[in-house]
């Protein structure tokens, strides 16, 4: 056996080892289970989209959000034919330490009452929400990055993800319940920085092994299903109890109808078949709820929501079509899962949607759900104008600190002792070691004996 290879298998070990010893001493020292009359902790102490929930919906919300982001998500990751299976891998383990090291930093930003942490299903909930934006952050460098490397970036991406949502929800007052900046352009620019930073010129010089079989259809067939069922329950999961919930529900199942049928409408144009493929119907879907994120649960309409999930769909497949090119060839940035086109634009467009229906928000319009979407606005104390430039104003700061943040990220990860060894072939084999080409141009993939699923 390779000595790297032995030593790689060893600092994963060894890392995971020191983590989970970490966060079980702090868990111990810190995390408690919350007390039923804690179901006001948020409400009493911040200013933010975490408001009280009634106590009947949140496992079920809970339940959709887990599922989400382990299911969803892990298998949107599975295309890659060599080594899907090695992706999924690490996106479980990166989920399973995500969830740990979200609960700690979350819970002293948000739910630390009386010297300790205040764990219910609310405090898992926003772990959930944070673990979708490293999961989509993980896209950016899939096949890039091996699990030592992921789990750092995790380490690092749970942290600042915490910091700029406790900025933008609880410090400026910003109602982003869905996600669209904190979580999916948050994810997207995070990622795709650490992806520049990572860059390696030889990786230019081989055509790359993004290879898509009848597996991966298969695959990309039920995370697309996975979407319609639980992105709608994820997206409103930290929305006020009363009437806005339905909202936020309905306004994702609309845009999602739209952006699979935009699917539909530019495949054909673009490429040369006469209907798209799953996977373009997938990416088509996950746009249109990262636009949804934080305008879902405000005055979109539901024909506002059609348009919103059709320009979105529009957007993913142009961006894919155009952009991906631009990035790969003029600025260097590998985007495997094509964050940029599905997370990244979609979020941005999700975040001017949600300023422009702030500045329009009304007592008239909004009745007595104005209080639950802008309860500042409500209260007196802001102004519809002056809301909507705070929802403007989270844009550059999410950016700018993502972007910093990669920077940092990608820096860390290039450290001589945590790369990869590299491969003149497939660099990406030494990272997710998982099934092995019968030929150098066949489709067909097998396991390769003596490889693990992670190395």
């Amino acid at each position: 056996m390779p000595e790297h290879t032995v030593t790689s298998r060893l600092q994963l070990s060894g890392l995971c080892f020191l983590l989970q010893t970490l966060t079980i001493i702090l868990f111990a020292v810190f995390v408690r289970y919350s007390p039923e009359s804690s179901a006001e902790l948020c409400l009493q102490q911040l200013n933010c989209s975490r408001r009280k929930l009634d106590l009947g919906f949140q496992h079920p919300r809970f339940r959709d959000g887990h599922l989400q982001a382990l299911l969803g998500f892990g298998l949107l990751v599975a295309f890659l034919g060599r080594y899907g299976p090695g992706s999924v891998a690490t996106s479980i383990l990166t989920m399973a330490f995500a969830v740990q090291w979200a609960i700690l930093i979350q819970g002293f930003l948000h739910f630390f009452l009386n010297g300790k942490i205040q764990v219910g299903a609310q405090s898992m909930v926003s772990a959930d929400f944070c673990t979708a934006a490293i999961l989509i952050s993980a896209g950016a460098v899939l096949g890039r990055v091996n699990p030592v490397q992921m789990l750092l970036l995790t380490l690092l991406g749970v942290t600042l993800f915490s910091l700029n949502e406790y900025i933008l929800l609880s410090l400026m007052g910003v109602s982003d319940s869905g996600g669209s900046l904190t979580v999916h352009a948050f994810g997207a620019y995070f990622g795709l920085m650490v992806s520049r930073i990572l860059h390696q010129s030889q990786m230019d010089k081989r055509k790359e092994q993004q290879d898509v079989g009848p597996l991966s259809d298969v695959f990309a067939v039920v995370g697309t299903i996975y979407l319609w069922i639980f992105w709608p329950g994820f997206s409103s999961a930290t929305t006020a109890h009363d009437n806005a919930e339905p909202w936020a529900v309905l306004n994702t199942y609309f845009s999602l109808a739209a952006s699979t049928l935009a699917a539909f409408v530019l495949s054909p144009v673009l490429y040369e078949e006469s209907t798209p493929r799953m996977v373009q119907i997938q990416d088509a879907a996950l746009a249109s709820t990262a636009v949804m994120g934080m305008p879902g649960e405000m005055l979109v309409t539901p024909f506002g929501a059609l348009v919103a999930g059709f320009l979105a769909g529009l957007i993913s497949l142009l961006g894919f079509r155009f952009l991906t090119p631009v990035l790969r060839s003029r600025l260097k940035i590998q985007d495997t899962c094509g964050v940029h086109n599905v997370h990244g634009l979609p979020g941005i467009l999700g975040t001017l949607l949600g300023t422009l229906l702030a500045a329009l928000a009304t007592a008239d319009a909004y009745s007595g759900r104005l209080e639950l979407v802008f309860p500042l606005v409500a209260q007196g104390s802001r102004t519809a104008t002056d809301q909507a430039l705070c929802q403007l104003c989270a844009l550059p700061v999410t950016l700018l600190l993502a972007a910093l943040g990669g920077g940092l990220g990608g820096a860390v990860l290039k450290l001589k002792g945590l790369r990869s060894p590299p491969d003149t072939r497939y660099p990406e084999s030494k990272v997710l070691r998982e099934v092995a080409e019968e030929g150098p141009d066949c489709g067909v993939s097998r396991k390769e004996p003596g490889t693990s699923t992670v190395v």
